[in-house]
């Protein structure tokens, strides 16, 4: 006890008495969004600068205390909750919130880790540019945990994640050196790409305070349209068709079973489909959208063409294209809703897994008949992005389960999906991390050689296993 409180003196006269928070203070930051993990910290602290931030890391590995990072704590994987030790302090990079540069000549911002993602959108925007990240949580989310997990989002397609979107990184290391690595370069090959490797290391190897981020111009039109069809097939040869049609314009492709959006509609009921009779009772919906630096007037002509022919086709059963920007983010709140919704209905089972287009509906249509064999009446919740690849495969309880039935077969289908995952040659995780819920299973479906390799950068890295430790890596 006298030990616990030698740190907390020498960590309140680092940052400030304020800025350190324990017992009832703390427990907001001690469990995660989903509240399916809680943990019990010595203490939250929240330094103010960079500086402050590699002192309190400093004063962590001199004592071999854990340190957890947490930004807005959105994440959907456990990845920045504590232990129930009561060791562990939760480094919180909310006050790391300034917008320190923009830079429209290079078309770059420089950004602290604790910038809410909504904000670092409006102020390129402000500048005449735009910062295309774009997910559901952005109104909470932070920039620093959006690199951390090398977030996707809704316009992957086009613009890439957040890896494609960093130039620079300021970061902390295990020891509490300060890397300046704020480079707004889109070409530097003089070594090894540490940007890369700590982006994506979900705070397991350092700790991102700030980073030079990549804008582009903004788009001149924006199209949106909500098609009503009736398989995954035929979402995949719209995706062709829109791609050979729309080229590096299109910008989103977002696909959504029938009964999501159903949900949706039912739990908000402000909320409507667009569409009347058989149409409104699709099995399957996409969310198309198109961003064009030309004219509204072009891009109209363009989508219009593309959707049309689709029509004639037999491929889309009945479209509509937003008139307006309001009905466009209309469409676009029906699909983000989709987990507000799921939320609502009760806890379920999420799997965020990135499997090859050509093989969605094989996994899709093999995956939900192995799920009905296994766990008769089990409800199927399949949304997600599907220009990338990137599929939101949750499963929910069926109107004669009760939660608890659900959650006690959990184990049995994360791998029953996770196996089907890997044999269509997915990934187990696409955009939220790996974070404490998938830590123990990756060896599963890793190369040894690749579990090994990362084994070694983190113990490099990391000698003391302070980092977040218990997150993406087992022992």
């Amino acid at each position: 006890m006298t030990e616990d409180m030698d740190h907390l003196d020498a960590l309140r006269a680092t940052v400030g008495a304020a800025q350190v928070l324990t017992g009832a203070d703390a427990l907001p930051w001690e469990t995660d969004w989903r509240e399916r993990y809680r943990g019990r910290a010595l203490a939250v602290v929240r330094p103010g600068t960079a500086d402050e931030v590699a002192a309190v890391v400093r004063l962590c590995a001199q004592a071999g205390l854990p340190v957890i990072p947490q930004g807005g704590n959105t994440g959907l994987c456990g990845g920045a909750t504590p232990d129930d030790s009561g060791r562990a302090v939760i480094l919180s990079l909310q006050r790391l919130n300034r917008i320190r540069s923009i830079d429209t000549d290079n078309d770059t911002m420089e950004v602290e880790a604790g910038c809410i993602l909504q904000s670092v959108q409006q102020a390129a925007r402000e500048a005449g540019r735009l910062f295309p990240l774009s997910l559901a949580a952005e109104g909470s989310c932070t920039i620093g945990g959006n690199l951390a997990t090398n977030a996707g989002g809704t316009q992957v397609l086009r613009y890439g994640n957040m890896r494609e979107l960093a130039l620079g990184l300021e970061v902390v290391t295990a020891q509490g050196d300060l890397w300046h690595g704020l480079r707004g370069l889109r070409k530097d090959n003089t070594g090894y790409d540490l940007r890369d490797l700590y982006i994506g290391s979900e705070g397991t190897l350092g700790i991102i305070t700030a980073a030079t981020l990549k804008l582009h111009p903004l788009p001149v039109a924006r199209c949106t349209a909500l098609l009503a069809l009736d398989s995954i097939e035929s979402a995949i040869a719209m995706l062709g068709r829109a791609r050979a049609g729309l080229g590096a314009s299109l910008t989103g492709f977002e696909l959504m079973a029938g009964d999501c959006l159903q949900d949706v509609v039912r739990c908000f009921p402000q909320q409507r489909l667009p569409f009347e009779g058989p149409s409104a009772d699709m099995p399957w919906y996409a969310l198309l959208e198109l961003s064009d630096s030309e004219s509204e007037a072009h891009a109209r002509e363009r989508f219009e063409v593309v959707v049309g022919e689709a029509i004639e086709a037999g491929i889309v059963l009945d479209a509509v294209i937003a008139e307006s920007m309001a009905q466009s983010h209309a469409l676009w709140h029906l699909r983000e809703s989709i987990p507000l919704a799921e939320k609502e209905s009760g806890k379920s089972i999420k799997h965020d897994v990135s499997i090859p287009v050509s093989r969605m509906a094989e996994f899709v249509l093999g995956t939900n008949a192995a799920l009905q064999a296994a766990f008769p009446g089990i409800r199927h919740v399949i949304f997600g992005h599907l220009g990338d690849g990137n599929l939101h495969y949750n499963v929910a309880r069926g109107a004669d389960w009760a939660e608890g039935q659900l959650l006690a077969r959990q184990d049995a289908v994360y791998e029953l999906v996770h196996d089907r995952v890997h044999a269509v040659g997915g990934s187990i995780s696409a955009e939220h991390g790996v974070g404490q819920l998938k830590r123990d299973v990756l060896p599963r479906y890793k190369d040894p050689v690749e579990m090994a390799l990362m084994h070694r950068i983190k113990a490099a890295l990391d000698p003391q296993g302070i980092m977040n430790p218990g997150k993406v890596l087992a022992g």
